[in-house]
């Protein structure tokens, strides 16, 4: 099905029928009913549809039907219809937490775009519903690695399979597209997960104290130590080290840090004595280490030893199809964190959003909720990315569909319309961008 259904309520057979022919023609689907008792007996939480009833019936009326459609789902957009007598009362009804209202008579169109607003408000209703439900799962790397994209779906199998086996591993990727929230989910789906996760930003420790932070050191190791200090490596014992930006370590320290993972011992500054560990360490870098040791300011030996298991972590350009979603979850959120309502986000500014360029990743994604919940509007978009220009004009043109696609639920007829283009040209480029329209379908209905 490529959008939820409306239960079109009203005691009047030809009005009934009416209004499922107009829905007809225009490609949505109707469920018609006669009373309010028979429309009730389709909603809940999972109707992935809107509710679109006449006000004036015997038995249970509208506004009373509405206010037991809201009783089982709240977020359930309801679409009143009303004779002139009752505009006040919808009116009313609007307060009381009704989508809209249509007067009869009422010209087709205006019904059709009236409900496909309301299907397109309750589409994005039911996908962040999936996608708190993912969070909620009992599965550190699913809750932390949000996204539907073949590439997020691909890391979280990586991810899954280096947790089961203890080994160091290395994460790469750009600056916020989420090093250490996967060194998190990873040792937390691993058999250490209970253990201390100790990380250590690398860059940010001066030159001179870089191994006493990581190895410790003994009393009198140098002036100023005047009792005995535990190093990260110890603080993680049982655990995980997660050492960001590992690439910016002095080279005689990496020295120190190559025999350390060799022996799975250190010897703290000033003491003689081995200390035995039994930890894993997880290294990250934004820049390639390949590079690094290409420039000589990277050991070989080091990389080796580290490039055991790499993951790498895709920018947000590489999938553009999570960012309606994902957006969604970071404005749920910044509301939280602020205590300020989630605002209604348009399908077209979410198509927006995953047109741009993002250059700072899920990093730079979560500061535009956090503004949009703040009410200081829309940022500029960035620089632009840089590449052959075939290859960005695809990579922007796959994002388009991709983003539309997702905040319209699947429809292939709300996404044509809203880009502009035929039905036809639709399904070529989806084919030449390898696109499935029925995983976005099944997205809305997971």
């Amino acid at each position: 099905m490529t959008q939820g259904p409306v239960l079109f309520v009203d005691d009047e057979p030809d009005l009934r029928t009416a209004a499922e022919q107009t829905l007809a023609l225009a490609d949505l689907s109707a469920l018609p009913c006669e009373t309010a008792a028979a429309a009730l007996d389709h909603v809940s939480t999972a109707f992935p549809g809107i509710l679109v009833t006449d006000i004036r019936m015997p038995g249970m009326d509208g506004t009373a039907l509405m206010k037991a459609a809201l009783e089982r789902d709240p977020d359930l957009p309801v679409i009143l219809v009303t004779g002139h007598a009752d505009v006040d009362l919808a009116v009313r009804s609007m307060q009381a937490g009704a989508y809209d209202f249509i007067e009869k008579p009422y010209d087709p169109a205006r019904l059709v775009e009236v409900v496909r607003r309301a299907l397109d408000k309750r589409a994005l209703t039911m996908e962040l519903r999936a996608l708190r439900a993912e969070v909620a799962a009992d599965d550190p790397i699913t809750n932390n690695l949000n996204g539907r994209s073949p590439v997020m779906a691909a890391l979280r199998d990586r991810l899954r399979a280096v947790a089961a086996a203890d080994t160091d591993v290395l994460i790469e990727g750009a600056t916020g597209t989420g090093k250490e929230v996967a060194a998190r989910a990873l040792h937390a789906a691993s058999e250490r997960g209970a253990r201390p996760f100790v990380a250590i930003n690398c860059a940010a420790l001066p030159e001179g104290l870089i191994e006493s932070e990581l190895f410790g050191h003994a009393p009198g190791a140098f002036p100023g130590a005047t009792r005995e200090r535990y190093g990260k490596f110890e603080h993680a014992r049982g655990g995980a080290l997660f050492l960001d930006q590992i690439d910016s370590l002095p080279l005689p320290v990496q020295g120190k840090l190559l025999t350390a993972l060799q022996d799975r011992a250190i010897t703290p500054l000033g003491s003689n004595e081995a200390v035995a560990l039994d930890l894993r360490v997880i290294a990250a870098s934004k820049n390639g280490l390949a590079d690094a040791v290409a420039a000589g300011t990277f050991r070989d030996d080091l990389f080796y030893r580290l490039n055991v298991v790499t993951v790498q972590m895709p920018t947000l350009a590489e999938r553009r199809e999570d960012i309606p979603g994902l957006y969604q979850i970071l404005l749920s959120q910044a509301s939280s964190r602020h205590n300020r309502p989630v605002p209604e986000v348009r399908p077209e500014t979410l198509s927006e959003l995953s047109a741009r360029p993002w250059p700072g990743n899920v990093r730079e994604l979560r500061n535009e909720a956090e503004r949009a919940i703040l009410g200081l509007g829309a940022t500029d978009a960035g620089p632009a990315p840089t590449g052959k220009l075939a290859d960005l004009m695809a990579a922007h043109e796959r994002g388009l569909i991709a983003a539309a696609l997702s905040a319209n639920g699947g429809s292939a007829k709300a996404t044509y319309e809203a880009l502009g283009i035929s039905r036809k040209a639709l399904y070529e480029k989806m084919q030449k961008h390898g696109l499935d329209l029925q995983s976005f379908r099944a997205n809305r209905a997971s």
